[in-house]
């Protein structure tokens, strides 16, 4: 009989010490933040598929979260991120005018909700290889430098970036597809993929380089 009161006095004690120690869970920051608190909200943070995947560092996984939510969003993206962009960034002389910039603006208010893309191991791996060949020998471009990289190839879809290390910089660079006529990186990032794998390395020419393998 003691004990069991001795027991029931304790449990009775640790019940408010177990709900002090209990926290509720630290929210989810979308990198798009910055930008408008409207990211933030929960319905978001499904577009944030890399999250647990540990292969890849916070900037690739934040890369693919930011991709995901102007496929999910494209009009939101435009109201809150894209045309503050310009000015935000101090690129005001070079997008204020631009046909790409202009030309995106309208894709995306014109657009319909895409699938958030899942990230992918092999994509990765194929990211990766090709990220670090081309970043220790300065290439630029798609062709695999050794055999170990053409072996792992694993995309139906591939863009590559110089100069960027920012989640956001990257991919509006490949958005905007500045000079590029057939607009092959935005077709790519819109485009009806299922996976994506994103490897961020540095490039002895252009400091930075990402490379983003998507597939069916």
């Amino acid at each position: 009989m003691i004990r069991s009161i001795a027991a029931t006095l304790c449990l009775l004690g640790c019940l408010p010490s177990l709900a002090q120690n209990s926290k509720p869970p630290t929210p989810i920051i979308s990198p798009l933040a910055d930008y408008s608190v409207e990211w933030n909200k929960p319905e978001y943070t499904a577009s944030n598929t890399a999250l647990h995947a540990d292969y890849m560092t916070v900037t690739e996984k934040n890369t693919i979260y930011v991709l995901n939510l102007v496929r999910m969003n494209p009009r939101l993206f435009v109201q809150t991120v894209l045309l503050q962009y310009p000015q935000r960034t101090g690129q005001d002389y070079l997008l204020k005018d631009s046909f790409y910039y202009r030309s995106l603006v309208k894709t995306l208010r014109d657009m319909k909700p895409l699938n958030s893309l899942l990230p992918d191991k092999e994509c990765f791996n194929s990211a990766n290889c090709h990220a670090l060949q081309s970043g220790k020998t300065g290439y630029v471009g798609h062709d695999r430098q050794n055999n170990n990289c053409k072996r792992i190839i694993h995309f139906s879809g591939e863009c590559c970036d110089y100069g960027h290390s920012d989640p956001l910089d990257i991919i509006l660079s490949l958005l905007i597809d500045e000079g590029i006529s057939t607009l092959g990186h935005r077709s790519i990032c819109l485009g009806h993929y299922e996976k994506i794998g994103v490897s961020v390395q540095p490039h002895q020419v252009y400091n930075t380089n990402a490379v983003l393998d998507l597939h069916f």
